[in-house]
Order: C-alpha cells, then sequence, then structure tokens
C-alpha cells in the first residue's frame, strides 16, 4: 500500500541500484543530489545482508518437494526446536502459511474462523480464506493493544446446531498486530484464549509473522508464545531481512496435510536451500538484534513528541512495544496522512540550510487519520537522528 504522493521519492530510490555494507547490514546511497533516503514504509523492504548472501551462494541444495533438500531440512528441524514444535514447514509467504492453515483446521463445509477486525488475515489477504478454503470470516474487534476481548469471542462461537448457521473451527490471532502499532499480546492472554479454544473445541492459529519481535519485547523463548497455540506462521521477509520464505509450525499430523495443501497452493518449491540459507542466516545474524530495531523505533516516537510547537500530530510513546508504531494526526491540526507522507518524502531548499543536508524519510498512510513507522535491519542510529531532525523541522513548519 504506497501512497501516490511518495512514489517520487520512491523512484529515486529505486534508481539506485548500488548499497553498501555495514555491520551485516544495506542502506541506500545518496542520490545524485545528495539527498539521504530513509525508507520507513515498512520492515519488507529490507535487503539481505552480505551474510545472506553468501549463504544463498554457498547452499547445499536438492529437491525439497521430495523432502531431499538439506539446507531446507536443516531450517525446519532448527525452527520446529525453537517453537518447540513437532514438525515445520517452509513455505513462500506469510500468506500461503496461513491459508494453509485455515484449509487445513476447517475441513469440511459451513466452517468458521473467528478474527479479529485488523487483523492482516482479514484486511490484507484478498479474502482467501473465503476465496480457497471456502470458510467465511467471524470477525470481532482489536481493542487498541491488539487483543479479542474473551467474552467477544466466547459470544461469536457457533456449533453446529442450528441449520441456519455455520460452525466455529478455528479462531485465529496475530502478534505482534500490525495494525494496532505493533502491540505484543501477552502470554496470560494467549493462554485465555487457548483455555477457552479447548473448552468451546476449535483450533487457534497464531499469525505470527512478527513473533521473534513479540518475543524480544517479552523477553522470552518464542516457544513460550507457540505453546499457547495449534499452529504458527511466521515471516521471515518482514523484520528478520530475508528476500523470501516462511515458516509453518504445528503437529506432524498438522505438517503432513500442510505438505499437500502447500502443493496444491502451487508452493511447493525444488532447490529451495538457496531461500532457506538466508532464513537459517537470518535466526543467527538478526534475531539477536531485533531489539535495535524497537529501541530506534522507540527513540523516533519520543523524537516526534518532542518536536517544539508541533500541534498537529500526536504519538503514544508509552504503546512503543517493537519496531512498528503509528503517527496519529491531530483533530485540530488540519493535516492528513497523505500530506503528512508527502512532505516528509520532500526537501526545500529553506529545510536544507536549516539541517545542513538532505533527508527524504518515507512512509505511507495506514488509516484516514494515522501513518504507520516501521523499522528494521537497514536503518542505523544516523538514520534515526536525521529522521528526528526531519520531523522536528517538518512538524513546526506544518504546525504554524
Amino acid at each position: 500500500m504506497t501512497s501516490r504522493l511518495v512514489r517520487p521519492a520512491l523512484q529515486q530510490l529505486r534508481m539506485q541500484n548500488q548499497v553498501r555494507s555495514y555491520n551485516g547490514s544495506t542502506s541506500a546511497r545518496p542520490t545524485k543530489n545528495g539527498c539521504h533516503i530513509v525508507d520507513l514504509r515498512s520492515d519488507t523492504v529490507t535487503k539481505p545482508t552480505t551474510a545472506m548472501r553468501q549463504a544463498m551462494a554457498t547452499a547445499e541444495v536438492g529437491d525439497d518437494v521430495m523432502g531431499e533438500d538439506p539446507t531446507v531440512n536443516e531450517l525446519q528441524r532448527r525452527c520446529s526446536a525453537l517453537f518447540g514444535t513437532e514438525d515445520s514447514l517452509l513455505v513462500p509467504s506469510g500468506t500461503m502459511g496461513n491459508l494453509i492453515s485455515v484449509v487445513n483446521h476447517c475441513q469440511g463445509r459451513f466452517q468458521e474462523a473467528i478474527l479479529g477486525d485488523r487483523s492482516h488475515m482479514f484486511l490484507y489477504e484478498v479474502g482467501s480464506m473465503a476465496q480457497f478454503a471456502g470458510v467465511q470470516c467471524y470477525t470481532a474487534p482489536n481493542q487498541a493493544d491488539g487483543t479479542i476481548l474473551l467474552e467477544d469471542i466466547r459470544n461469536r462461537i457457533r456449533v453446529k446446531d442450528d441449520d441456519h448457521l455455520p460452525w466455529t473451527k478455528l479462531i485465529c490471532l496475530e502478534n505482534t498486530q500490525n495494525k494496532c502499532g505493533g502491540k505484543v499480546l501477552p502470554l496470560s492472554y494467549l493462554a485465555e484464549v487457548k483455555s477457552l479454544a479447548n473448552e468451546k473445541g476449535v483450533k487457534l492459529h497464531l499469525d505470527g509473522a512478527r513473533v521473534f519481535n513479540a518475543a524480544t519485547a517479552l523477553d522470552v523463548p518464542v516457544s513460550d508464545i507457540v505453546q499457547h497455540v495449534d499452529s504458527v506462521s511466521v515471516c521471515f521477509s518482514k523484520g528478520l531481512a530475508c528476500p523470501v520464505g516462511s515458516i509453518l509450525a504445528g503437529t506432524k499430523d498438522f505438517i503432513f496435510m500442510a505438505r499437500r495443501t502447500r502443493k496444491a497452493l502451487g508452493g511447493g518449491m525444488r532447490q529451495a536451500g538457496i531461500l532457506a540459507a538466508a532464513m537459517l542466516s537470518s535466526l543467527d545474524t538478526i534475531v539477536p538484534r531485533l531489539h535495535e530495531d524497537h529501541s530506534r523505533a522507540k527513540k523516533i516516537a519520543e523524537g516526534i513528541m518532542a518536536s517544539p510547537s508541533n500541534k498537529v500530530v500526536e504519538v503514544d510513546v508509552p504503546g512503543v512495544q517493537t519496531n512498528i508504531f503509528m503517527i496519529e494526526m491531530t483533530k485540530s491540526g488540519g493535516l492528513t496522512p497523505d500530506k503528512l507522507c508527502q512532505r516528509m518524502s520532500q526537501v526545500t531548499d529553506a529545510e536544507r540550510g536549516h539541517l545542513g543536508s538532505s533527508v527524504s524519510a518515507l512512509m505511507q498512510p495506514f488509516s484516514e487519520t494515522g501513518v504507520r513507522l516501521v523499522t528494521h535491519n537497514d536503518i542505523t542510529d544516523e538514520d534515526v537522528d536525521r529522521t528526528i531532525s526531519k520531523f522536528q523541522y517538518v512538524l513546526t513548519e506544518l504546525s504554524q
């Protein structure tokens, strides 16, 4: 979802084909006119690190559909150990992993899944569970902290004693909760939802696209989170900086069926070890440093709210838990998300003279009143400082 107003700066970024490496990460070189671009639109924009590229180039491979790719097998073994699950499976994307989970948990007709009204599975996966799984979505309101009230879940669980109704087979949660600003679901909450699911005889799936960020924020092993769900999909091409790839994990029986569903959806890959090698590298080099992304996000949020004369935006600084946060437009400021993104991507002569540098910060509108900002492996401390200076200048300008 890229605003048409930031496309000129984005096109400028795409013209820069070379990157420089430092500390294992990459950053775009300044443009010809000396403009420094900081891409905060998403953690999907990351480039593979030097270590990942080397691992991909030298990966031992085989036919993964036949189960003969040693690097994929090692990735799946290692992920199963990390998640505390019986088995796991490499899939091309988190969206496919989520869809496979719905297909596997909801085998049959007239079935329904409960999920948040601000969840990725409901908003951003093209209605795949309805299109391909034949499963109806029953949404419940996500709270500001990313949770769904237990009572809202309980009240939506339907059983097959009424010919007019579908019956509930699945509950889906998201952790971290993207649309709520990267919020982390508490372990106690996950345990309560799982207890309710068990009581009602339904399964619990976790869209854990950024579950390593959640584990980092909670300072617990990722298995402490996954133990409360029946399946989890984890995306390595978001905060983990890989070019492609997700992991789906669960019981052996679940993964046995998931392999067949993956094949039916066109997700069977052959010499996929070149992708698995990057994902293994990420486990060693990116996961241990996710706390840096969180700290940088918090620092930018604090810098925004420290802007002199700011009257146009607000950030819930205490609510910044991971690498994602939302910037909300004030009701009285008259600023729109599109206008803020447009101005942050531009550089004026007056700004250049005042700051002594040219910084184009790319973000994207995420609601009618808000802008999402995401830090990631390619954002450095220097980028953070430049972004804060840019924000403070622009917000003072827009508040006049």
